[in-house]
């Protein structure tokens, strides 16, 4: 599973709205900004500003990664839960698809909260509110949610971030949900989220019934009818 290879495509997902997000906070004209959660460099790797870029992850093999993908930001191996930098480090700290892994996201974002003077969460997901069609779909999407909650993370975080915000102390400034009506997704996407979806679903779903699914899939896109729509929710706001 090339793993930056899907952050690369989740990056993708919210590039319209970073672009935006990050305007309205004023990226430009920050010294000093933090990714927490940087995993391997897929959204750190696109920022090109003067400011002095950070980069924070508790995993070392996504930290090789982001030296490679985000050559110019300083690395740090640390838990979000508690950030290795003094009060009001940063101009901006932000975080992209984070949360809903952490193992208490009112606590990262308290973390984020005290070392930024803005925080942004640009993504965090709600599967309760997962549409699949065509129907006979719709088991695929409680096979991922499952595999979501086996790998210790919440997918259904994603309409608790404003109240999660609001507990952190951060002033939200704009919340809502990723806009992706339209958005069709490549055929090399279609096999990179399948490489994803295999890799969850092995030794929980059996193979034959993971095949049949993505050949359901695929006939689906093929007539146009395909449907995929998980609300993912953004937030931002002032310390």
């Amino acid at each position: 599973m090339n793993w930056h290879a899907r952050y690369l495509q989740q990056a993708v997902w919210t590039r319209d709205l970073r672009t935006y997000l990050f305007e309205k906070a004023g990226l430009t004209a920050a010294s000093r900004v933090l990714e927490v959660g940087c995993g391997t460099g897929a959204v750190l790797g696109e920022i090109h500003i003067p400011a002095a870029l950070h980069g924070v992850d508790l995993e070392p093999e996504s930290l090789v990664q982001c030296r490679i993908h985000a050559g110019s930001a300083s690395l740090t191996r640390a838990d979000a839960h508690s950030l290795p930098y003094s009060d009001r480090s940063f101009d901006i700290a932000f975080c992209h698809f984070l949360l809903l892994w952490v193992e208490n996201p009112l606590q990262v974002l308290r973390e984020m909260a005290r070392v930024a003077r803005t925080v942004i969460a640009l993504a965090e997901p709600d599967y309760n509110q997962r549409v699949d069609e065509p129907d006979t779909l719709k088991p695929l999407g409680e096979w991922q949610t499952q595999a979501l909650l086996r790998q210790g993370a919440d997918p259904f975080f994603g309409c608790e971030l404003a109240e999660t915000f609001h507990q952190a102390g951060i002033r939200i400034q704009e919340t809502g949900t990723l806009q992706q009506s339209g958005m069709k997704r490549s055929l090399e996407e279609w096999k990179n989220e399948w490489d994803v979806i295999e890799t969850d679903l092995a030794g929980f779903v059996p193979s034959v019934d993971i095949q049949r699914m993505k050949s359901l899939d695929e006939e689906a896109r093929g007539r146009g009818e395909r449907i995929l729509h998980v609300p993912t929710y953004f937030a931002w706001g002032k310390t």
